[in-house]
Formats: structure tokens, sequence, C-alpha cells
């Protein structure tokens, strides 16, 4: 029986850490020659906690000087902004005072005792315009669990910013 109750533990468990990971997604203008943009500028972010825009701001600003764009006041040729939220997300978690029963998790006589659970829930959305025209250029989301752990929370920002930069900038337009 308690072999039964660790393996559903592990399988809970494994489902947790699959959820959690970052779901990074982006997308650009095709006919956009991203080799053009040296500069950039930042336009607004917000994130609802100021830490948090601090953080953002941080992780992005690394990830571009690192693809050798520079950050300038203001008038750079492409703008930033981005935008932070969290929210709770509910989950429910059932667990059995039995683990008996062949088909069924508990026997007629087992009590099941299910619990709300809040987890927060994070997305940031990174865009960035063209300086002069002010159209989109490329956009970065990324949702992902969050923990009660603020630095763990600091140090899967900073990798998720990096998972959003990862193929950045685009290829040159075909043709």
């Amino acid at each position: 029986m308690k072999n039964q109750l660790l393996r559903l533990q592990v399988a809970t468990l494994g489902v947790c850490v699959a959820l959690c990971a970052a779901s990074v997604k982006t997308d650009y203008r095709h006919s956009v020659n991203f080799a053009q943009y040296r500069t950039y500028s930042w336009l607004k972010v917000d994130a609802g906690n100021p830490l948090w825009t601090d953080r953002i701001t941080r992780d992005v600003d690394a990830q571009l000087t690192a693809k050798g764009w520079m950050k300038v006041p203001s008038g750079g040729d492409a703008a930033i902004s981005a935008f932070g939220s969290t929210h709770n997300q509910q989950t429910l978690q059932t667990f059995y005072s039995g683990m008996g029963g062949g088909w069924f998790w508990g026997g007629l006589n087992d009590e099941a005792t299910t619990t709300v659970e809040n987890t927060p829930v994070g997305t940031l959305m990174v865009d960035i315009f063209d300086g002069k025209s002010k159209k989109l250029i490329w956009r970065g989301t990324a949702s992902n669990a969050l923990s009660d752990n603020s630095e763990k929370n600091e140090k899967e920002l900073e990798k998720t910013v990096k998972d959003l930069f990862k193929h950045f900038p685009p290829p040159p337009p075909k043709g």
C-alpha cells in the first residue's frame, strides 16, 4: 500500500514539474531585416511590482546586449515594451485513505480528501517596435508557474528571458 502511495506521489510530482516548465513563444514580422537595428530604448515596463519591473528590465537588457544591441535613453532604432502579470491558478489535490480496490483508487469504505491549492502563474510579454514606424516587429511571450520562493522566481525569470531571446534576432528575410 505504501508503494502505491509513493508511486502516486511521484506521478503527481512529475505532472507538476511538467506544468511548471516555461512555455515560450515568439513571433516576428518576416519582412523585417533585424540587422538594421543596433540600438534600443525602453518605452515601458509594467509588472505591477517595482522589483519585478527592475528584474525584467535587467534580464532583457542583458539578452539584447549579448546580441550586440546597445541601450540608449531615447530614440533607439527599436523600442521595447514589456508587460508581466501573475494570477493564481487553482489545482485540486485528492488523497485517499486507502489505496486498495482494483480498478478504483479506494474501496467503498475509503475516504477521499480534496484540497484546493493556489499556484501563482506568471506571464511575461516583450514587444519590440520599429523606432521610426512604431510598428510591432517582434513579440515574445512566456508563461510559467511560479513558486512562493522569490529567489527561485528571480532565477526562473532570468532563464525564461534567456529562452525568449534564444533565436533572436530572427534570420534576414528571404529574397
